[in-house]
């Protein structure tokens, strides 16, 4: 038992982790020769951070260090190439080092890659930051670098310019000596030392996992889940639930309809870790959230809608957002499958929803190491953040489902949003669609909604009573998606200095009212779930990050129309 135990089957299996050398630094001689680069990430622009390089520049004159060049750009929308492309343009600049802000919510993460660009490239850094981004930040230099320098501040929003310079002052020994010391002491200010992954991954790709061995247990049904459990959640590879040992016997069963080669990346590097997410991470991954190997098609297109450029995946597992992966399914291989749309699909009972929701997660987790708590920057967090898969049904829709809106009746669509939990919406009294659909329009979105400042997608699941009332006073998709792009906005003014740094159309600059979406088809419409006034809306978080749908297809792109053409021979 105990050694059928010890080969399990590490999720980590392929995890990079790169150590860099550290750029020389200069003495306080050169740095008063010199030149210094100060790179704003825009967030200095905000509440009173900029008093950080304020206070660190007033520091450096004291020195006698008073020549500097400064850029200000957002590191939004850049990948890893762009990252070290804007690096090299940087670096043209020819400073003897670089100090790089501000690191203290969702582009930490670039931000730090930012950082390590600049010390391959020989340019000494020290970045500042402050929570929650330290966390991530740490984990992004852990993993891509190995040692990086970082000064941590405990500043927020609501510091004020006193605060931030006390704060400044109380980490500038450690600012100018990661500037200007190296050997010994310059790798103890840059190391780096997190609460997971300090073994080795092992070559064989199993977990160094033994348990206890215990005979009076060993004939029980289950035994060793407890311990395997306890032992991904002590190592930050489980989600908090119990876990499926991912034995080689199951891996072989998950594989019954997995014709894709196992080495076949279907997600590209992301997260803290900087791991791709291949075909045999979304097997082991599926062993352990519990799905059947009927799964895997829906898993593998979700992966490849995920890695759409126009997601914005490396940011989203890492935001402070509390929003999931949302995966509707639509199409005949949902019902195949048994993904239900039925009532109560959203919550608990659905188990391939929930399983295949949940696999979803552990790879944000397992593979990108976005850990809850170490490397996330959830201020909350969610349940959508457990598991967020559902299916339209058929049987219930009033209009197109959304495979038949971009491809057709025979094929089978995901689509996946990076969104909020479902927000409800109680209408158990209008007599019309017409009631209806103005309590459905005033639910789409607040002031402290995501999309009161950046528009984009959202979805509104109707159930089959609200559907047939909407359908039965003349409404189509098309009306219900126009009425709501038209009515559903926020007075200019009220957007104003709150809530976050807006993302939206140029032309939208003088802009008022201010819509919620872009165009009417930001509004994806589905009927779903059982009988009564509940419908709900799923808002997003609309980042640089759209809805993307992707057709369940084979290895060579052909569209499947059947379950069974995915299953191994």
């Amino acid at each position: 038992m105990s050694e059928k135990l010890n080969t399990l089957l590490d999720p980590r299996w392929n995890q990079k982790r790169t150590v860099i050398d550290l750029a020389p630094r200069p003495t306080l001689d050169e740095l008063k020769d010199g030149k210094i680069l100060f790179y704003n990430n825009t967030k200095l622009g905000f509440c009173n951070y900029y008093t950080v390089f304020t206070r660190i520049k007033e520091h450096l004159t004291e020195l006698g260090v008073t020549n500097w060049v400064e850029y200000t750009e957002t590191v939004r929308g850049k990948d890893a190439e762009m990252l070290a492309d804007y690096a090299a343009m940087l670096a043209r600049e020819n400073p003897t080092a670089a100090i790089v802000a501000f690191g203290d919510m969702g582009t930490s993460s670039s931000t730090t890659v930012l950082t390590i660009e600049l010390e391959k490239l020989g340019i000494p850094a020290v970045y500042m930051t402050a929570p929650p981004g330290t966390g991530i930040t740490r984990g992004v230099g852990y993993y891509r670098a190995g040692n990086l320098c970082m000064s941590s501040v405990d500043i927020y929003q609501a510091s004020t310019e006193e605060e931030i310079a006390a704060e400044v002052d109380g980490q500038w020994d450690y600012i100018i000596n990661s500037l200007t010391k190296n050997g010994d002491d310059l790798l103890a200010l840059a190391n780096i030392d997190i609460p997971m992954d300090r073994g080795e991954i092992r070559a064989d790709g199993t977990l160094a996992f033994l348990p206890a061995y215990d005979e009076g247990r060993a004939a029980e049904p289950g035994a060793f889940i407890e311990e395997v459990t306890d032992y991904f959640n002590d190592e930050r590879l489980g989600d908090g639930l119990p876990i499926v040992p991912p034995t080689k016997a199951r891996y072989e069963r998950m594989r019954a309809y997995c014709p894709w080669p196992e080495d076949e990346t279907l997600c590209d590097a992301s997260g803290p870790a900087g791991g791709k997410i291949t075909v045999k991470d979304v097997i082991i991954a599926a062993i352990m959230a519990g799905c059947k190997p009927t799964a895997l098609p829906v898993l593998v297109a979700t992966c490849k809608a995920l890695n759409n450029k126009r997601y914005n995946l490396n940011q989203s597992v890492t935001t402070s957002h509390p929003g999931g992966n949302m995966v509707i399914v639509s199409g005949p291989i949902a019902q195949e499958i048994g993904i239900s749309g039925q009532q109560g699909c959203l919550g608990p009972g659905w188990p391939h929803n929930a399983t295949i929701g949940r696999a979803i997660n552990l790879l944000m987790i397992d593979i990108f190491r976005s850990v809850p708590g170490v490397c996330d920057l959830d201020c909350l967090a969610s349940q959508a953040e457990f598991t967020y898969c559902f299916a339209e049904e058929p049987k219930l829709a009033q209009w197109n489902m959304i495979n038949e809106d971009r491809f057709d009746a025979e094929t089978t669509t995901v689509y996946v949003l990076k969104a909020e939990p479902l927000h409800d919406i109680i209408d158990f009294l209008s007599l019309n669609g017409h009631d209806l659909l103005d309590t459905i329009t005033a639910c789409c979105t607040t002031l402290g909604s995501n999309n009161a400042y950046m528009p984009g997608p959202l979805v509104v699941c109707l159930t089959p009573d609200h559907g047939m009332m909407l359908k039965k006073d003349g409404y189509t998709k098309e009306m219900i998606q126009a009425h709501i792009h038209t009515y559903v906005y926020h007075q200019t003014p009220m957007v104003n200095g709150r809530g976050l740094v807006p993302v939206r159309p140029k032309e939208w600059d003088n802009r008022h009212p201010l819509p919620v979406t872009r165009t009417p088809k930001d509004v994806e419409v589905v009927t779903v779930g059982g009988r009564g006034g509940h419908s709900g809306v799923i808002l997003p978080w609309a980042l640089h990050s759209e809805g993307i749908v992707e057709p369940l297809a084979l290895p060579d792109g052909t569209i499947a129309k059947t379950l069974n053409e995915f299953k191994a021979e």
